[in-house]
């Protein structure tokens, strides 16, 4: 199993993945820390667990919306 460094927030994160799903799983990394760093510029540093649960709600929100619009 591979180990990937993602940079969430600007801390590395190991992670394990499947062969060949490393370049996948770095897409996916950037994309969740770009929502952590708009959270952190509207409401700052407020908790690194906090900044992940705003983060991943917005990818919620935005899968959500999507499925909304294929429908």
């Amino acid at each position: 199993m591979p180990i990937v460094n993602v940079e969430i927030n600007g801390r590395s994160y190991q992670v394990g993945c499947e062969d060949g799903q490393e370049p996948h799983l770095q897409t996916l990394a950037r994309a969740y820390d770009a929502h952590v760093k708009s959270v952190a510029e509207e409401v700052g540093q407020v908790g690194e667990a906090r900044l992940f649960l705003l983060g991943a709600l917005m990818q919620a929100d935005e899968l959500i919306e999507a499925r909304a619009r294929a429908a």
